[in-house]
């Protein structure tokens, strides 16, 4: 068997054609024909009222950051599992992070966990839609809603996927996504914030202009435009825009090939997990499964070490995931928190095997016979 990577780039077929379109249009600099296309279909096609690309989803979650006003001192709950972009963005205003565990049978956070974190100095909350997966957003935006915080959704990994029928990114005041080359569609890097509490609508457009009023002018709201609040130069070129459209365009067929892999991946591993050798994902019955990964939960550290091993030697490269991020080495000798198990535990035992558009059948079936055959000899 040939080599199969974790993850490769899927070109849909347009995705050159749309960047000669826009650099032969003279305008390549970003918020011109292509940005203005994606922004109007991810808002069309998952209802929100309003959408910025982005250069990356950290970005997106500094923007969000920079909306909420966090400030020196603030504290910001987080999933220990996650991303450091996730973190940074806030430290980055001098924010205090204070970790959540994530729940036993899932990565995402213990959304029973939140309320027993909140203090007088608590200013957001941040769900990490991990794997797609959703969290509890009833429980999160209540809680929200009790103690006047605000909640941003790290959707890096979540497009095309829904809690209760609501596409996640849309449900908290606002919403990042991820186009980075190992999301479901790819810009290479890239990532968008959705805006959807209506009082960070107007200022999100400035602070994505870097602090100014150049989109209202350019609208012919404005005679002129200036200098009036912070920012920074969010926005991509138009280049990244006319790649990502094409993405755009197809993504009810990539995910339809994504998911069908996925289920093939479960169907194949089910039995495994019923004598009891490892775990599959759990999706909730709120949630729906947007195909961005297939993982899988060994027993120990050792274990998935050695399976790592095995795949690599069938010229299968399976990797694993997040470091907590109370322990990573930036952040350990500042963490004064409880032990947070549960995300030590996917840090040790998570795996996530190949999943791409081009990924064939059969590949999977010799992945997991691969699988099988580590754990029954």
């Amino acid at each position: 068997m040939k080599n199969i990577p974790f993850n490769k780039p899927f070109l849909t077929g347009n995705e050159l054609n749309y960047i000669k379109d826009a650099v032969e249009s003279g305008k390549i600099s970003g918020n011109g024909k292509f940005t203005k296309l994606c922004h109007e279909l991810f808002e069309n096609t998952f209802n929100v009222n309003k959408t910025l690309l982005t250069s990356s989803c950290t970005d997106a979650l500094e923007m969000s950051a920079m909306l909420a006003n966090i400030e020196e001192n603030d504290e910001v709950i987080i999933p220990s599992f996650t991303f450091v972009s996730t973190a940074l963005a806030f430290i980055r205003e001098k924010a205090t992070i204070v970790f959540a565990d994530s729940n036993k049978n899932n990565p995402n956070i213990d959304a029973d966990l939140i309320e027993g974190l909140i203090t007088p100095r608590t200013k957001a909350i941040v769900p990490v839609h991990y794997a797609g997966i959703a969290c509890d957003m009833d429980k999160i935006m209540n809680l929200a809603e009790k103690h006047n915080l605000v909640v941003i959704e790290d959707a890096a990994q979540a497009i095309d996927s829904y809690y209760k029928g609501k596409a996640l990114g849309t449900i908290g005041d606002l919403g990042c996504f991820s186009f980075h080359e190992t999301k479901n569609i790819i810009s290479g890097e890239g990532g968008l914030l959705a805006i959807n509490n209506q009082n960070y609508t107007k200022r999100s457009e400035v602070l994505w202009e870097k602090g100014t009023n150049r989109s209202e002018f350019f609208r012919g709201e404005v005679n002129k435009y200036g200098w009036i609040d912070t920012g920074s130069s969010f926005l991509p070129s138009e280049i990244i825009a006319a790649f990502l459209y094409a993405q755009f365009e197809n993504l009810q067929s990539i995910q339809n090939k994504r998911k069908k892999l996925w289920d093939q991946y479960h169907n194949n591993l089910k039995e495994l997990q019923n004598e009891g050798h490892l775990e599959l994902p759990f999706i909730p019955d709120y949630a729906t499964n947007n195909a961005h990964m297939f993982y899988i939960i060994c027993k120990n550290l050792d274990e998935r070490s050695a399976l790592i091993s095995h795949l690599k030697e069938k010229n299968i490269l399976s990797v694993f995931h997040y470091l907590s991020l109370h322990k990573s080495d930036y952040y350990a000798d500042k963490y004064k928190g409880n032990e947070l198990n549960n995300s030590d535990h996917y840090t040790d035992c998570l795996l996530r095997l190949p999943l791409f558009y081009e990924l064939t059948e059969s590949e999977v079936d010799y992945i997991t016979e691969s699988i099988s055959k580590f754990y029954k000899k």
